[in-house]
């Protein structure tokens, strides 16, 4: 029989945490909260529920989910729901098996007029101005304060022994909805990105060298991001506990948002991720024959064994993520004749119409693809906007990457399912020899970290909450600490493409040993990024919310 909830009143009776990226895999904070979940289970066993969106048909299921109708003593079919809300229970499939409620929210669509008027009376949350996807994010939130109320009462946990911990701008109205209804409950708010600060940086304007005089207020209502602005501000000023991932965060809210977290909450890592050294070993080389055999299909030559592949990820946001920069970088060190041939991937996701026909024609037969870009894994619905696409197909026309540098880009996620190089994205990991992740605006910055944890040197820059933790931790080189922290500022990109295109140029013409020491020496780092050490500032974030909780309703 299920195992039911042991719940000693004397501790906190439930931990719940919610955020659109439960059992739905979109960024980073799907890593945030997967790679955490098993040292809070360890710490709250049955005691912790995390809540996320049932947004998944009967024919497209989450790969993440496995429903447990017996969970929670069965609360998915014997909990009363308003709005026609509706739950499934079930464990989410990753190291620690938490407890997950998938909440079906679409009925609360209809009474959102109504829950923002409220919310403008009680907290003067400004929702007139919303647009896009800030309905959903709302219906979702309020749904899961709901489901939170609703959980407690149903295992006799008094509100008073509730953490609901809230993640990003999407779950904000949920906060002020349980605040509203269950006012004794402990209430934290992590934002990970400031929207606004995020809209600064995608609108092409310079963030770092006018920080000081932004007022997140008047930019919200120049970027049209009055909405989300309002709602975020006003959950960061009204949660018991306002966490972000890190200094750099911290400062961005501090300037836009008018308060200062009361905790920084650094993001680790989950080392169950990581393979063993044998099942590593095996990744390495069928990822590499088979990176190698696509760039071979696409470029018409033969790229051996010898060659060096780096590889950036992450979110397609063309300037944040320095994914411009990045190509900027190859075309130096395409200048400066790498002794061994260098394939370049971007293996970012894009609005992806099929599969390249020609190259599986291609792989499937052994020859070099003869039409198409000879830089896409799969073709684009938007090849004509893509800023990816266009920026390649712009240097290949000029004869700037056509030497010893090759750049392929894989426009998809990498599940193991995208029909060309159908290996997951941890899988494919081990096959690279360095990364580069030259962000402008990154608060935290998982990749390179996911990078170092699997032993893969990365460059990355100090606009990201890892590369700030990385210069206040360690000697800032590849061979001493696995990773190499460039300055970033809104005047020096030149300067940054020169020194990423030197870094990669040096462990090109590195040794077989010395990248044996790279490679040990970031996962020596990641060890320490590991979350054991990094949950000490989540457990301070939950004595802060009970003393201010306590301090609020006595």
């Amino acid at each position: 029989m299920q195992k039911q909830m042991r719940l000693n009143r004397d501790k906190t009776g439930l931990l719940l945490e919610t955020s659109w990226e439960v059992c739905n895999k979109i960024g980073g904070i799907y890593t945030v909260l997967s790679t955490k979940a098993r040292v809070l289970q360890e710490q709250f066993g049955e005691r912790l529920v995390f809540i996320g969106p049932d947004v998944w048909a009967p024919e497209t299921p989450s790969p993440y989910f496995i429903e447990r109708k017996t969970l929670m003593k069965s609360c998915a079919t014997r909990m009363k729901l308003p709005f026609g809300i509706s739950v499934r229970a079930g464990r989410w499939n990753i190291p620690g098996s938490p407890q997950v409620l998938l909440v079906k929210f679409d009925g609360v669509y209809e009474h959102l007029n109504e829950i923002f008027g409220k919310m403008w009376e009680l907290y003067g949350v400004n929702s007139i101005h919303a647009y896009g996807d800030y309905d959903e994010g709302c219906a979702f939130a309020v749904a899961s304060a709901i489901v939170m109320d609703a959980l407690s009462r149903h295992l006799k946990v008094g509100s008073d022994n509730v953490i609901a911990h809230f993640n990003e701008w999407t779950t904000a109205m949920g906060l002020l909805y349980l605040k509203m209804i269950s006012p004794s409950a402990r209430t934290v708010f992590t934002t990970h990105a400031t929207s606004i600060g995020r809209s600064i940086c995608g609108n092409g304007k310079a963030l770092y060298d006018y920080f000081t005089g932004y007022d997140g207020d008047q930019m919200a209502r120049e970027l049209n991001m009055e909405a989300k602005h309002s709602l975020e501000k006003t959950a960061a000023h009204q949660a018991d506990c306002f966490t972000a991932v890190s200094e750099i965060t911290a400062r961005e809210c501090e300037q836009l948002l008018g308060i200062r977290p009361q905790v920084v909450t650094p993001n680790g890592f989950e080392p169950d991720f990581v393979p063993g050294e044998a099942k590593y070993g095996r990744l390495r080389k069928s990822g590499r024959e088979r990176l190698l055999s696509i760039a071979s299909a696409l470029k018409g030559r033969k790229f051996d064994d010898n060659t060096m592949i780096v590889a950036t990820s992450g979110r397609n946001e063309y300037r944040n993520k320095g994914l411009d920069l990045f190509l900027d970088s190859l075309v130096a060190l395409e200048d400066r004749t790498p002794g061994i041939p260098v394939l370049a991937l971007v293996l970012v996701p894009a609005w992806v119409k099929a599969p390249s026909a020609p190259l599986l024609a291609g792989l499937a037969e052994g020859t070099p693809v003869s039409e198409g870009p000879d830089y896409l894994t799969h073709r684009l619905n938007n090849e004509e906007s893509d800023s990816v696409a266009t920026r390649i197909a712009s240097l290949e026309r000029e004869g700037k990457l056509t030497g010893n540098v090759s750049v392929i880009y894989v426009p998809c996620y990498l599940d193991a399912n995208d029909g060309i190089v159908n290996i997951s994205y941890y899988d494919i990991l081990p096959a690279l020899d360095i990364t580069v992740f030259p962000s402008y605006y990154e608060p935290w910055g998982y990749t390179p970290l996911e990078s170092v944890a699997f032993g893969v040197p990365t460059v990355t820059t100090d606009k990201s909450g890892f590369g700030q933790w990385i210069l206040s931790s360690f000697v800032n080189s590849i061979y001493a600490c696995g990773v190499k922290v460039i300055g970033r500022t809104d005047s020096n990109y030149q300067e940054a493409s020169s020194e990423i295109a030197h870094q990669l140029y040096e462990y090109a013409m590195s040794s077989a040993s010395e990248r044996r020491d790279a490679s040990s020496a970031a996962t020596a780092t990641s060890r320490q990024a590991d979350w054991s050490c990094f949950i000490k500032w989540y457990d301070e974030a939950f004595e802060v919310a009970t003393r201010r909780r306590d301090a609020r309703i006595n």
